[in-house]
């Protein structure tokens, strides 16, 4: 049946119709947003896991940030770096063989003065970083800048239907036409919105490299009371990539607070990070039906607007 529009429908198009093909484009926004970010989270059937360093695992488990502060407690661990009084990190050694570069990079800061703080806006620092990731998303282990950006794309469309479905609802009510199915609609869209808007850091091979590495390490977790002079610099690394900032307090507290560790990993003040996210995806159901006449009113509720 064809339902007209009355001279007092909102823009010309009567409440039920107007949900009705609000509900079809939204139902296929959010099935494409879960459906990207399903293959966002999977990532390639290709993923092949080597054994992770400390710093592959701290990017992987933290961002960028993790991974400079990994890579500290490793230097830290073998005497090359420490802080002096005016809080800038300094060279107490020469750098030890098999360092990486990002291990290079903060060496050479160090040498220069940095502060820990600064090291992410060290030239040599970030290019290491980007190295590492770029590496982390060569292994399947994190999705590619473009898997990503896709599936912000669908989420950022499905906020832009809330939007219009928003002002719908304000012009509804403005003109005094019954809403209420159009507000529930828009209640379940808000909820997809949020559960959908962060998209996962990590691939499924990255988080299961996570817990192998956790299963393999549980020694070095803050609450062991480990001996990391025992483990040496590389197993100091690992302890702070696996269980954060904690475990470089554990191992050098003068340093970290001079160092201000605690500050950076409190201000997140770090581009980007990769820890795991658990978010799920939403369904949004339950389309009700709106009985139309011409005036796009339905009896005891509301519609479209």
């Amino acid at each position: 049946m064809i339902v007209h529009a009355a001279s007092g429908d909102t823009w010309g198009i009567p409440g039920p119709t107007f949900l009705r093909y609000y509900l079809i484009a939204t139902a296929v926004v959010v099935a494409l947003a879960v459906w990207h970010r399903v293959r966002l989270a999977a990532g390639p059937r290709s993923a092949f896991v080597d054994p992770l360093g400390p710093q592959q695992a701290a990017y992987l488990n933290g961002g960028p940030g993790l991974a400079v502060h990994a890579a500290l407690g490793g230097l830290r661990g073998s005497g090359a770096i420490g802080v002096g009084p005016d809080r800038r990190l300094l060279t107490t050694g020469p750098a030890p063989a098999g360092l990486t570069p990002l291990d290079q990079a903060i060496h050479w800061a160090a040498h220069q003065r940095s502060r820990a703080r600064d090291l992410g806006r060290e030239q040599r620092v970030r290019t290491a970083l980007d190295q590492l990731r770029t590496g982390l998303e060569e292994r399947g282990l994190l999705p590619t800048p473009a898997r990503r950006a896709t599936a912000r794309r669908w989420v950022r469309i499905l906020a832009v239907l809330l939007v219009l479905g928003v002002v719908r609802l304000a012009a509804g009510l403005f003109n005094g036409r019954p809403v209420g199915y159009l507000a529930t609609t828009l209640f379940g869209v808000l909820v997809a919105v949020l559960l959908l808007w962060r998209v996962p850091q990590t691939t499924r091979a990255g988080r299961a490299a996570l817990r192998d590495l956790r299963r393999q390490h549980t020694h070095l977790a803050p609450g062991s009371a480990p001996a990391y002079a025992t483990y040496g610099a590389a197993g100091a690394a690992m302890g702070v990539a696996l269980y954060g900032a904690a475990s470089l307090w554990a191992i050098d507290p003068g340093f970290a607070e001079q160092a201000e560790i605690q500050r950076q990993a409190l201000a997140g003040g770090w581009s980007s990070g990769t820890g795991s996210s658990g978010s799920s995806g939403s369904s949004c159901g339950g389309g009700s039906s709106c009985g139309g006449g011409g005036g796009g009113g339905c009896g005891g509720g509301g519609c479209g607007g």
